[in-house]
């Protein structure tokens, strides 16, 4: 049994027997020294200022009070990124790629488009065009890159039982679901119970099962991470992740990957079920890391989101649809260390549409500039990769050679 993309059930991204998270690669290269290209798919869209905080912003607490952690220093607090953003500290892997000077976040960033639809974003994210396309950016990017002799045609690897929007395209991806994979993300069962809660027939039997497996009431009722019985094996997503990774540094390997996890909508109990998700993508990357070797001194991450969320905190706890919000770059090719981007400000006057975090920089520019940068995709094949882009591509972002 399969949840898709679109199901009427849940409208969660990827399939029920990889929870909410799926793989996929793309092989195009020319040797074991080739460059890396990885992006990670963050479905629901990432609050961006829960993840990098800035509590610098003397403005932050009037719209947030109930939804900020401690600055940093303080017990359970942010952790710092050089006086005025601060990590959230679930992320504590990806502080320490900061501290090596291998992630870059950047804020205020958002899509060419201003949908607060996930399909429609999300359409518009992985296509990356001024028009819904049926084929994505990434898979152009394979397209472009030089064949390896062992890789005929450009061919790659899908890990996952779907591929995305992003590498889908004329460029050859096959299909590979591992093992390990198999399990749906805990979170996933704390939804399900949440959307039966009101029947009176299924309600109490999902809600007894879940307890049984040894989920706690706040968790079901949204307050906390879902755990259940299974909380000590790797998710989903971690899963794929070292499998991307081990793939990655083959020699003869894939050089393009994209991964994708859900569980970013947070419009209640926000505080409490954003830890869990920041705490996969973190480990995720940390498997990353580990499993690519040397290779990740010649690799890139671009995470990315649909958009925003809402700068006001909403009556239930949590945030709603919003623009801006924070893209990574992480890897051993990537300059990082510092904060990019421009930041926008949260006075009243400031806000996109009297309620969001007013974007700066447009994803392309940013995708760009490593495409170009790190890739060496030139002018024409940057124009085919993501058509009526007018962005120009970030420099900067990748470290020289």
């Amino acid at each position: 049994m399969m949840l898709r993309r679109r199901s009427a059930l849940l409208g969660l991204t990827a399939s029920w027997m990889l929870g909410r998270s799926s793989l996929a690669m793309g092989a195009a290269a020319a040797g074991p020294d080739d460059p890396r290209f990885v992006v990670i798919i963050l479905r629901g869209a990432l609050d961006g200022m829960a993840a990098v905080t800035p509590y610098g912003d003397p403005n932050l607490i009037a719209w947030r009070r109930d939804l900020l952690l401690p600055e940093p220093g303080r017990e359970g607090g942010l952790l710092d990124l050089g006086g005025f953003h601060g990590l959230h500290p679930a992320l504590g892997g990806m502080h320490d790629l900061y501290g090596a000077g291998q992630l870059l976040p950047v804020h205020a960033v958002a899509g060419h488009y201003r949908s607060r639809s996930h399909f429609e974003a999300q359409d518009y994210l992985e296509s990356g065009a001024d028009e819904r396309l049926t084929s994505g950016w990434l898979n152009r990017v394979v397209g472009a890159l030089p064949r390896h002799s062992s890789q005929p045609d450009g061919s790659g690897l899908a890990m996952g039982l779907s591929v995305p929007l992003l590498l889908r395209g004329p460029a050859r991806i096959g299909n590979f679901a591992p093992a390990g994979g198999q399990r749906p993300d805990a979170d996933l069962y704390a939804q399900i119970a949440a959307l039966n809660a009101t029947d009176p027939t299924t309600g109490p039997a999902f809600r007894n099962g879940l307890k049984a497996r040894g989920f706690s009431e706040d968790a079901l009722r949204g307050d906390a991470p879902a755990t259940g019985d299974d909380h000590h094996k790797p998710s989903a997503f971690v899963t794929l992740a070292d499998a991307a990774g081990h793939m990655l540094a083959d020699p003869n390997g894939p050089r393009i990957a994209a991964l994708e996890a859900g569980g970013w909508d947070t419009h209640a109990a926000q505080k409490g079920r954003l830890t869990g998700p920041l705490k996969q993508l973190d480990a995720g990357l940390t498997a990353l890391r580990m499993a690519m070797g040397p290779a990740w001194s010649r690799a890139a991450v671009l995470v990315m989101t649909e958009f925003g969320r809402t700068v006001r905190m909403n009556g239930t706890g949590g945030t709603d649809h919003g623009t801006g919000t924070v893209a990574f770059l992480a890897g051993g090719a990537v300059a990082g260390g510092r904060i990019g981007g421009t930041w926008p400000g949260l006075r009243q006057d400031q806000l996109f549409e009297n309620r969001d975090l007013a974007p700066t920089t447009d994803l392309r520019a940013v995708a760009s500039g490593v495409l170009r940068d790190h890739l060496g995709l030139k002018r024409a094949e940057l124009a085919r990769v993501f058509p009526g882009s007018d962005a120009t591509p970030l420099g900067g972002l990748i470290r020289a050679a």
